[in-house]
């Protein structure tokens, strides 16, 4: 049995706390479908830090996996803020579509300012064992 690093365990501590939140909502009849919210809030919140650093999403998300051999042009701390600001930006208009309920958006808002980017920017977290 493989064991969760801490980092890992709290990234998916985090995500089943805003799953549940949502689906709290969806469980109601919002929305257009759970995967479907997440997965636009997602790559909403990577364009946006593709943005503001001046790249491509494509880019950006191969230079957060050491394997792709893609070099970085950015620190990890640079990343880190790009990455926390665009998926704060990613939330708030998940809100004001209405894709998520109003009053999760504070606890998600806060998930994101408290998930360990960090860990995923400097290669603690592999973008396989957050997606495979």
């Amino acid at each position: 049995m493989t064991r969760l690093t801490p980092a890992l365990a709290i990234l998916g501590a985090l995500l089943a706390a805003v799953l549940a939140l949502v689906a709290v909502e969806f469980g109601k009849g919002a929305g257009g479908g759970l995967d479907a919210t997440v997965q636009r809030i997602v790559l909403d919140g990577l364009d946006g830090a593709a943005c503001r650093l001046h790249t491509s999403r494509e880019e950006l998300v191969l230079s957060l996996a050491p394997e792709t051999g893609v070099r970085r042009r950015w620190s990890d701390h640079t990343i880190e803020v790009a990455l926390r600001a665009g998926m704060l930006r990613a939330v708030d208009e998940a809100d004001r579509r209405g894709d998520i309920p109003g009053f999760a958006t504070p606890f998600v808002r806060q998930l994101v300012e408290k998930a360990p980017l960090d860990k995923l920017v400097r290669g603690g977290i592999s973008l396989s064992n957050l997606f495979g």
